[in-house]
């Protein structure tokens, strides 16, 4: 075989799982490689679901760690909160029993509202949750604008799509950057038919409450004050095009949490994963290798 070819990419077995909850809540998880292996567990972003991570566990796997990645509570395959109960406290909870059944610590990779919810559970946690944390285009404080824009198309499109061509239109105004599939059919994975024949997201529409700007700054104030407690090796990667992450919320992180790592993924936006999924692989690998246990002769 031709050397300056591109190698296919490495991939494992996926299994399915189901994990309960302290309150009963169930949620659906995909796994990959075997328990012993350095764990390294994955949380999506809002509105998305644990697909958004299948190329990177199925990597994972292959390379020898036992990955696993969960649709949030509200999210996917999970069930959906009776109250509702959604709060990044209750979050924080689901991620330490998650946590707790992958044997040893792990590294917890978080993008978006996964990494809040990572920061949330290390930073109030006193034993050692994880071996390491990588948040993916996130900081406690970001971008209002860039934020607003993410926070309207989680709360527009109310009323549903009447077919796929429709969802798929929505998904490419919110991602111009990004080109749109030929197919939309893998958008089947982010909708449900509900009973007034419109294909709706898979999130529980209650998930989702616009919050005042004091109450967002409470919150950034409350997880910057956490960050201190969090003294495993991290790291923020963030896409190129993001309107979310800005340079003085990196700095102001970065104060906080003095050994945070930073890494770019040219070419992509807020959801890095879907955006350049092998670059945000590339991004990560040189970290995983030197903090979740791994040898590199096993990589190599």
């Amino acid at each position: 075989m031709d050397s300056s070819q591109s190698k296919p990419p490495l991939q494992a077995p996926l299994h399915s799982r189901r994990l309960t909850m302290s309150d009963g809540v169930a949620l659906a998880a995909t796994v990959s490689g075997q328990p012993g292996q350095p764990a390294v567990v994955l949380l999506h972003g809002g509105g998305q679901t644990r697909h958004s991570w299948q190329g990177t566990v199925q990597s994972l796997g292959a390379l020898g760690y036992h990955a696993l990645a969960f649709d949030a509570r509200g999210h996917g395959d999970s069930d959906w909160s009776a109250k509702p109960d959604y709060s990044y406290d209750r979050l924080a909870d689901d991620l330490e029993t998650v946590a707790s059944k992958m044997g040893d610590a792990p590294v917890i990779i978080g993008a978006s509202m996964g990494g809040m919810t990572a920061m949330h559970a290390i930073g109030r946690n006193p034993t050692e949750l994880a071996r390491a944390m990588v948040l993916v285009d996130i900081a406690p404080r970001v971008d209002p604008k860039g934020l607003k824009r993410v926070n309207d198309f989680l709360n527009g499109y109310r009323d549903g799509f009447a077919d796929l061509e429709e969802a798929a239109d929505a998904v490419a105004a919110y991602n111009p950057h990004r080109p749109r599939p030929q197919n939309p059919r893998g958008l089947m994975k982010n909708l449900r038919l509900r009973d007034d024949g419109r294909l709706h997201w898979h999130w529980d529409p209650r998930f989702f409450r616009e919050r005042s700007d004091e109450q967002r700054e409470k919150s950034a104030k409350r997880l910057l004050d956490m960050c201190p407690h969090i003294a495993i090796p991290s790291l923020l990667v963030f896409g190129a095009q993001s309107d979310v992450v800005t340079t003085a919320g990196i700095d102001e992180l970065r104060a906080r949490l003095p050994q945070l790592e930073v890494g770019t993924v040219p070419g992509a936006g807020h959801m890095i994963a879907g955006d350049r999924n092998d670059a945000f692989n590339g991004a990560i690998m040189p970290f995983l290798e030197r903090h979740a246990g791994l040898g590199d002769s096993l990589i190599a």
